[in-house]
């Protein structure tokens, strides 16, 4: 699981995403019925048997008063018993009946959802609009700042600053290797703020996973703090992330933009854009997906003006979500041959990436050896620079270093010296970098 240590002491602004989910201490405040939870909680019970009382209140991210009342009303109902304690524990162990599993086998085929109790679609659009990625100003000092590392044209980023206030999709073009992909990931660490994920959504009686381990950054530690977040009402069915970052590339369907269900599960699965809610969505090497371009910006027309997404669950039951996110197109193909003028004016910037300047290579070289540890004389990059590149009329690109250079290592490392970039060694990994063009 992704995860980051949280700062302690806790910041105000860690405090105050906290308290956009304050944790509800009845059976009303969560916005579930009780036969609804007492389906999950049933569900829980079939798959482990037997579990304590403190068991299932983790299991289900819901307070104790809650789950008691839940337990009293299915042991009325014939579907919970008391099982005896374990040598030592004073935890009450509870267990389905044989009318409670027949319940829970019925609960798994209407959906196969077992985890934290989920928050209802009314909350969650809640959620989103507080804490939406364009509420924040991304400023020039800010945005300077999180490129404050990065070797990239101060001009560039005032192009990139302005298109994020601005609330539309971002298309960035460019020459492969001109590090449009790298840039388009780092725009994140511009967007301040932490945000809350909610386990799952339930629209109505479905029960659409949200939280996803891979794309979704938690903040570490918070639940262990009992001083923020249990004092002050912390709803642990949601986790606290930094803005969601996802990324999609040619493996990009369709399908992965709609609810997916597993058949042989029933469980049902945000789409890539519900997940990147208040957070970026980058839909990188576009025209080189498995889904026509034009199919794909046909689906992302209706969001981006109406600023809503409007997905199917089970059923064929209908329903839309915030589409809070900043949308982020990236290719080196011709915009012109993928999209029409009709779509491109529905887009904010368009900003092209080009090849960098002789002092931006030497920085991105000087950067790459020090990170690998390499020794490199100042006349080896200049002979890169001038011998190679200018002479054999290749354009300078900010991914040329990285590569050059990691061949080069490559080969020391093969006769055994020591991490040096020489000439020699340039020479070399330049030659079985680039592919010799055919002569007549």
């Amino acid at each position: 699981m992704n995860t980051q240590v949280a700062p302690e002491p806790f910041s105000f602004e860690l405090q105050q995403a906290v308290a956009r989910a304050p944790r509800p201490v009845t059976l009303a405040q969560t916005g579930l019925s009780m036969g609804f939870i007492a389906d999950l909680l049933s569900k829980h019970l079939v798959l482990s048997g037997v579990l304590s009382f403190s068991q299932l209140t983790q299991r289900l991210a819901l307070a104790g008063p809650i789950i008691e009342q839940v337990l009293q009303w299915m042991r009325k109902e014939g579907r919970v018993e008391v099982r005896a304690r374990l040598a030592g524990e004073q935890d009450l162990r509870f267990g389905l009946t044989d009318r409670g599993r027949a319940e829970a086998m019925d609960a798994q085929l209407r959906g196969g959802y077992v985890g934290p109790a989920p928050v209802p679609l009314a909350d969650f659009e809640s959620l989103v609009r507080v804490q939406s990625v364009h509420s924040g100003l991304v400023t020039r000092q800010s945005m300077h700042h999180a490129f404050r590392s990065v070797v990239i044209e101060p001009s560039l980023l005032d192009q990139l600053g302005p298109a994020l206030n601005s609330g539309r999709a971002l298309f960035i073009y460019g020459t492969a290797g001109t590090g449009k992909t790298f840039i388009a990931r780092r725009l994140a660490n511009a967007l301040p703020g932490l945000v809350l994920i909610p386990h799952a959504v339930a629209v109505n009686e479905t029960v659409i996973r949200m939280f996803d381990p891979l794309v979704h950054l938690e903040i570490e530690g918070l639940a262990s703090s009992s001083s923020v977040t249990f004092s002050s009402g912390h709803d642990p069915r949601y986790v606290l992330c930094e803005r969601p970052v996802i990324v999609s590339g040619g493996e990009l369907t369709a399908e992965m933009l709609e609810v997916h269900c597993n058949v042989s599960t029933r469980e049902f699965t945000a789409p890539l854009q519900m997940k990147a809610s208040n957070g970026l969505l980058l839909i990188d090497d576009l025209g080189r997906q498995r889904v026509a371009p034009q199919t794909l910006f046909n689906r992302w027309i209706v969001p981006m003006e109406e600023k809503r997404d409007y997905l199917t669950a089970s059923g064929g039951q209908h329903f839309s979500v915030p589409f809070d996110v900043v949308l982020v197109f990236s290719t080196n193909l011709d915009p012109i041959e993928l999209a029409d003028e009709a779509f491109l004016r529905r887009l904010g910037s368009k900003v092209c990436f080009r090849p960098v300047s002789a002092p931006q290579y030497r920085k991105i070289w000087s950067d790459v050896c020090a990170e690998r540890g390499a020794q490199c004389a100042p006349e080896t990059v200049e002979h890169a620079i001038y011998e190679l590149h200018a002479k054999r009329g290749k354009h300078m690109l900010p991914c040329h270093p990285r590569d050059l250079i990691g061949m080069a290592l490559d080969r020391t490392s093969y006769f055994g010296g020591a991490p040096e970039i020489t000439v020699e060694s340039v020479e070399w990994a330049w030659n079985n970098y680039f592919v010799e063009e055919k002569s007549e």
